[in-house]
């Protein structure tokens, strides 16, 4: 595990992490939310293996 101590808005921590993607790249972390998981998966789904930059035309 790598621990990186960052200042989450505490909004974030009240969201459901079903209703929630992250991910990351070399210099920022991105967080993606969803209305409900049935669009979390679908988006998890389509955007499996792509780069940031065609996950964001995506969403």
């Amino acid at each position: 595990m790598i621990y990186i101590k960052a200042n989450i808005p505490k909004e974030l921590n009240y969201i459901d992490d079903e209703l929630k993607a992250i991910y990351h790249s070399i210099d920022s972390v991105c967080f993606y939310i969803f209305k409900n998981r049935d669009q979390r998966n679908e988006f998890v789904e389509l955007t499996k293996g792509i780069n940031k930059t065609d996950r964001e035309t995506i969403y």
